[in-house]
């Protein structure tokens, strides 16, 4: 019985989510939403929501959490599909630019809540760009060699230029996504080839 009721309690946990995340748009964001307006689109009363959130503040937080979450996962997918053969810049900013069309509304938040007014949120999406940032690092310095510091260094300009481009994305049509792709490989790949050079240096000046 316990277990159904648990099971109950996180799929309306779950509506909730779901209902802020389908709210968000290019005009509108998270901060415009009012806990009302999710209890409604997630057919349920107002009451009903805190007994999942504290008050809208958490659910924003735990949407970012969510983001953050996503986005790592989206990672080990890009791995996957790497390891089945073929480039590892090019599948990367496919699969990213796959994530943008499909899940616009959970970029646009990372992107407006990383400059919004609230703090707590700013420090939230820096802490889950952060942990991307790591990821990609260990991954870069293991799969590359790299020295740790040129790791974090191509890892941190790699999130920066997918970020942007990522940003740009989100208005641009079909052709214009493709063109946008393109470019963004060459600065992934050319950051990567000075990335490599450097590391070089930076070993054999350590041996």
């Amino acid at each position: 019985m316990a277990g159904i009721r648990a099971q109950q309690k996180e799929k309306t946990r779950r509506q909730l989510i779901d209902a802020a995340l389908g709210q968000l748009s290019a005009e509108r964001s998270f901060s415009s939403l009012s806990l009302r307006e999710v209890a409604k689109e997630a057919g349920l009363a107002p009451t009903s929501f805190y007994r999942h959130f504290s008050d809208m503040n958490e659910l924003g937080l735990t949407l970012v959490d969510e983001a953050g979450l996503t986005l790592r996962q989206l990672m080990r997918q890009a791995r996957q599909r790497i390891e089945k053969g073929g480039s590892v810049v090019q599948i990367s900013v496919l699969t990213f630019m796959e994530f943008i069309e499909n899940n616009a509304n959970i970029f646009r938040l990372l992107l407006r809540e990383r400059s919004g007014t609230s703090a707590e949120f700013r420090a939230a999406v820096s802490r889950e760009i952060r942990y991307f940032t790591m990821e990609l690092c260990d991954y870069l310095e293991q799969a590359n060699n790299l020295d740790s510091e040129v790791a974090y260094i191509h890892a941190n300009a790699a999130v920066t230029i997918v970020f942007s481009a990522g940003s740009d994305a989100l208005d641009l049509d079909k052709k214009e996504r493709e063109l946008l792709a393109e470019r963004t490989i060459l600065q992934l790949r050319f950051i990567a080839r000075g990335a490599a050079e450097f590391s070089r240096r930076e070993l054999g000046n350590k041996s």
